[in-house]
């Protein structure tokens, strides 16, 4: 029962607090102490959290996200999402191009009681900036 109950906090606060933007989902679904990682970026803390999330939610302001799959073993589980919106705010530097863009990520969600203690994910970055044009695509 517990696995099933941390899928849906997984799911809650990739729904909530990224097609919401109801950052405050954050204070339920994450401990205080929440570190998360991914390739250029370390958060320690709910409100570094919420830092990052607003700054992405900037950047693409009418993201849209679809869970595709949730699996959850012992005190993790997993999630693969998609993602598309509007490249309409500052991103990692890049000045705001108006392209529609779709990309890929997945995490991995450690538990401590009922809370989320780490995240762990990767996202199709290299996807991402060939649609933003700041990396070419091969031809």
């Amino acid at each position: 029962m517990q696995l099933e109950e941390n899928k849906a906090i997984v799911c809650r606060l990739l729904d909530e607090a990224y097609g919401m933007r109801n950052l405050a989902v954050g204070d339920e679904c994450l401990s205080t102490n929440v570190v998360g990682r991914s390739p250029g970026a370390y958060i320690e803390g709910i409100e570094a959290w919420k830092k990052f999330a607003t700054a992405f939610l900037n950047a693409f302001p009418n993201l849209h996200i679809s869970i595709n799959d949730v699996i959850a073993e012992g005190d993790k589980v997993a999630a693969h999402w998609t993602c598309s919106g509007t490249h309409g705010g500052e991103f990692q530097g890049i000045a705001p191009t108006g392209k529609e863009v779709k990309w890929t990520g997945m995490g991995i969600y450690r538990f401590s009681g009922k809370k989320i203690e780490e995240i762990l994910s990767l996202q199709d970055a290299l996807g991402l900036m060939q649609q933003l044009d700041v990396i070419p695509t091969k031809e």
